[in-house]
């Protein structure tokens, strides 16, 4: 059984996107991380998979699509609430965050194909990663990464490798961190939930100028 997870934080202000801040309120900051989390819902259910999961931080909301499982993260570091997540798995599984709503299911979809690939490994800009799908879950690939540092990306890759691990690579995605990255990423989705909010924002935030 495939599963397709997406972990992520309930979209509420002061909790989320809090880089955002200026120039974003902290309610508009919210407001587009609830945006760029329903584009990623919805790309993830339209990738096939048979199983679809939200791994959620906090309460859902009407932002969730029918068709998915949620399921609470559990306490601890991020790598631990990744293992955990993967540890809940009984087959196959790919797992992405809320923070890059340009996705599309034609990028996931074959990072759920596992017949030449042991596990596939998403980069991001910032040095991390974006996405990590394992043929078979094992907690302990994640247990002990550094997370939110530069070096993230590169530690979990190697465990991979050091694993004997046949990765596949996915294209390097930019996360949604910054100002500056909203303005990227709305422009690589321009008809996204993401972008047309950014793009109300910004010109409200243009005109008050």
């Amino acid at each position: 059984m495939t599963s397709l997870l997406v972990i992520a934080k309930q979209p509420l202000p002061g909790r989320v996107k809090t880089r955002l801040t200026p120039p974003f309120t902290p309610e508009e900051a919210a407001a587009l991380a609830e945006a760029a989390l329903a584009d990623t819902l919805a790309a993830a259910a339209a990738t096939p998979a048979d199983r679809h999961v939200l791994v959620l931080d906090g309460v859902a909301g009407p932002w969730l699509p029918p068709g998915f499982d949620v399921v609470p993260q559990c306490a601890g570091g991020l790598d631990e609430r990744l293992a955990a997540a993967f540890a809940a798995c009984t087959g196959p599984a790919l797992l992405i965050g809320m923070d890059t709503p340009q996705v599309t299911p034609e990028l996931l979809g074959p990072a759920l194909e596992f017949g030449d690939c042991d596990a596939w490994f998403g980069p991001a800009v910032d040095g991390g990663f974006w996405a990590l799908g394992l043929a078979t879950p094992d907690p302990a690939l994640l247990l002990g990464v550094p997370m939110s540092v530069p070096e993230t990306g590169a530690v979990q890759y190697a465990r991979l490798r050091a694993a004997g691990l046949r990765t596949g690579l996915l294209p390097r995605l930019r996360d949604v961190d910054t100002a500056a990255d909203a303005a990227v990423v709305a422009g690589q989705s321009p008809t996204g939930r993401f972008a047309t909010l950014h793009h109300r924002l910004t010109g409200a935030l243009r005109t008050a100028r």
